[in-house]
């Protein structure tokens, strides 16, 4: 059982990986993995599929240009996609815990929509905040979890604002790689 925090997390990390159409279901549940999910983690296309759905759409709260619009766009998801708010403890094999999916054996897509509109409500609610944003370099897109206060955070790495700063300081000095 993961924490809001946690969640949230593995909510960004799965909506990267997703977002390549290229990834593989070996690659989703190595994600899965590395984010506490154990035991058999078999995905099916018909998942891939429903877990791309889900991905583009939670993608849409790390988007949100302020704490209005990510609550916005968790609103409509919650409304559209998750059921009631039950507890749980997947038959005693967990702690007590809350859930948005229908049943402990809800498909793939609908859980991972489901639990992560739960981490994102919870988060927005606790830091009075969007979750995170969109990395700002062209070459990214990942979407990051801002954790802590201070300035907005505009790359997801420290080494995709690094190879920013550097192309802006070359195209300003006239020092970018040329070719004859």
């Amino acid at each position: 059982m993961l924490t809001p925090n946690a969640t949230t997390e593995r909510t960004a990390a799965l909506i990267n990986v997703l977002n390549d159409e290229k990834a593989t279901p070996d690659q989703v549940a190595e994600v899965l993995r590395a984010h506490g999910e154990s035991g058999e983690l078999a995905l099916s296309e018909g998942d891939m599929t429903d877990l791309r759905r889900a991905a583009r759409a939670l993608r849409e709260v790390f988007e949100a240009a302020d704490t209005d619009g990510a609550a916005a766009a968790v609103n409509r998801l919650l409304c559209r996609s998750t059921g009631r708010l039950r507890l749980t403890s997947h038959h005693g094999s967990t702690p007590w815990h809350p859930h948005l999916d229908r049943d402990d054996d809800a498909p793939w897509g609908e859980w991972f929509l489901a639990s992560s509109c739960l981490a994102l409500a919870v988060r927005i609610w606790d830091r009075q905040r969007p979750p995170g944003g969109v990395c700002a370099s062209p070459s990214c897109g990942n979407v990051f979890v801002v954790e802590g206060s201070g300035p907005a955070r505009r790359y997801c790495s420290r080494r995709c604002a690094t190879r920013e700063r550097v192309a802006a300081h070359r195209r300003k000095s006239g020092t970018g790689l040329r070719r004859p």
